[in-house]
């Protein structure tokens, strides 16, 4: 749905239930679908885009 339209489905719940809009919300469109009046908002870039991160531990051994 457009922002448009799901601000057209909070209008509709009128309070009545929690809303959430998902599914093709980017972090760049994000805002506009939280203006629509949704509670929460799922991004799935947050887990499915995220580079990973190059870490490692060294442990020492002592005698």
């Amino acid at each position: 749905m457009t922002p448009e339209r799901v601000a057209e489905c909070v209008a509709i719940c009128a309070g009545r239930a929690e809303t959430e809009a998902s599914g093709g919300v980017t972090l760049e469109n994000a805002a506009r679908y939280g203006a629509a009046g949704v509670k929460f908002l799922s991004v799935g870039a947050l887990t499915h885009s995220v580079r990973a991160a190059d870490l490692h531990m060294k442990i020492e051994r002592r005698p």
